[in-house]
């Protein structure tokens, strides 16, 4: 299967790719920078230039599936939370849609649900990323949506608390490690049209699906 990651130079978009590469897949990275696709064509890793603010259809040919991991970051203003985490995010189901591409899978947040409760700072990225959910849930894209808790950069546990929103969000945080397995799983079963939460916990990754 033909991969897509949308984000792939950062942390949990590197480390996805990483997977894929040893897997029975075939992923393809975008990045927005020569230098970065350097980087990973060096690991052997087939690479496509693309930018979220301009043109960047070229990704989409001969894609089975994709998955955005893409963020404009924490320490970026709202204008561009909303390029990249909002307008980038549906503009890439929208080519998704027009390729054929035969499923999606979103990174997003936990609580995003929750925008208007957020505090200032939060709120441009909360409001950014729930739209981007609402807008691949109504595409007609079969898709995976998975909220991660607060992430961190510890070593991964290989055991998580993975769970369908059922009107309770139990809030927790997950390190980055275990976000990037369970997302390997979710590529390998491509769970149609659901919504995951994700926080530390003791169920094993590989017995989430």
């Amino acid at each position: 299967m033909r991969i897509l990651v949308i984000g792939a130079n950062g942390q949990i978009g590197r480390m996805v790719v990483e997977k894929l590469k040893e897997s029975e897949h075939d992923p393809v990275a975008m990045v927005r920078k020569e230098a970065q696709a350097e980087a990973l064509h060096e690991q052997g890793i087939k690479t496509v230039i693309g930018d979220l603010e301009k043109d960047f259809s070229h990704a989409f040919e001969d894609i089975d599936l994709v998955l955005f991991t893409a963020g404009s970051g924490a320490k970026t203003g709202a204008d561009k939370t909303i390029l990249i985490d909002q307008e980038g995010a549906m503009e890439s189901i929208d080519l998704a849609k027009a390729h054929g591409v035969k499923h999606f899978v979103m990174v997003s947040g936990m609580g995003v649900e929750k925008a208007r409760e957020a505090d200032d700072a939060m709120r441009p990225y909360m409001h950014a990323k729930f739209r981007a959910d609402e807008h691949l849930k109504a595409s007609g894209v079969p898709y995976t949506i998975l909220r991660p808790g607060r992430l961190t950069n510890d070593d991964g546990k290989g055991s998580v608390d993975f769970y369908e929103y059922e009107g309770e969000t139990r809030y927790g945080e997950v390190p980055r490690a275990d976000v990037a397995s369970v997302l390997i799983e979710i590529i390998n079963a491509k769970p149609e049209n659901k919504l995951y939460y994700l926080i530390g916990g003791d169920t094993p990754v590989a017995e989430i699906l």
